[in-house]
């Protein structure tokens, strides 16, 4: 297993204008880690020469852009809004094939007040299903990422990926956010697993979390053949500028790297 990080775990940073996306990649590379995943929400442009630039950058510091993140939404009733989201999904397959990223984070959504969760089902798997043989054609895999609402737990998320059934659409697991029996959950939808966010809530001086055991995870990645990136996402209080490092050196002893 390898290492990277979500830049939105400095999204205070890239926000306020304090960090670029160009200052995170250098950031990353101080860290020693093996690569970056690059959320849509602090890109500047879509221009070729802004791509371009980023894409430079990272082979300049040896890196990685093994993930790039967007954040759609497919459970929206009104089918033109829903087509706009699949235009959404598609476009950033583009700039992932330009970036060399192999993998794309897509999210599924929430059950609008008013209707079914099988409806919201039925809107997102039809979506996910004309996005990744978008997809399929540009190399890319699209990522389900358990995020709430539809996939609030592993059995959805593995109805999901069942019933897209398509081999470039699996699953960003992140392994924070489920909330019932978040270990056996982890456990059944790693063999779906294609890109891991390594969720950091409660850094401590180590640089262990506070609320994740991560000694059990890498067990259950290594037992299910995982071989990917960890990408670290942190969410805590502390400033990532300081928090992040300590994750990030804990990860590498962890797995071996560093």
């Amino acid at each position: 297993m390898k290492t990277c990080c979500a830049a939105y775990s400095y999204r205070r940073e890239l926000t306020s204008g304090a960090m670029k996306l160009e200052d995170f990649i250098e950031t990353c590379w101080r860290l020693g880690l093996d690569g970056v995943e690059l959320t849509a929400y602090y890109f500047e442009s879509l221009e070729e020469d802004y791509l371009r630039r980023l894409k430079r950058l990272a082979v300049d510091y040896g890196l990685d852009i093994r993930a790039t993140a967007v954040g759609n939404d497919f459970c929206i009733p009104d089918p033109d809004a829903r087509a706009e989201q699949v235009k959404l999904v598609k476009k950033w397959v583009d700039v992932s094939l330009y970036l060399g990223a192999p993998i794309l984070r897509v999210f599924a959504g929430r059950v609008p007040e008013g209707y079914s969760e099988d409806e919201a089902f039925s809107w997102a798997v039809g979506a996910f299903k004309e996005c990744a043989d978008y997809a399929s054609t540009k190399g890319v895999v699209l990522a389900l990422e358990n995020h709430g609402g539809i996939t609030l737990t592993s059995d959805r998320v593995v109805r999901i990926v069942e019933a897209v059934d398509s081999e470039w659409f699996r699953v960003n697991l992140d392994v924070g956010n489920y909330r019932v029996d978040p270990y056996r959950e982890i456990e059944e939808t790693a063999r779906y697993a294609v890109h891991v966010h390594a969720k950091f809530l409660d850094v401590r001086p180590d640089g262990s979390d506070g609320k994740i055991d991560y000694a059990k995870i890498l067990d259950i990645l290594r037992k299910t053949g995982y071989k990917g990136h960890l990408s670290i996402e942190y969410e805590g209080e502390e400033d990532a500028t300081s928090a992040v490092p300590r994750a990030a050196k804990f990860l590498k002893r962890l797995i071996g790297g560093g």
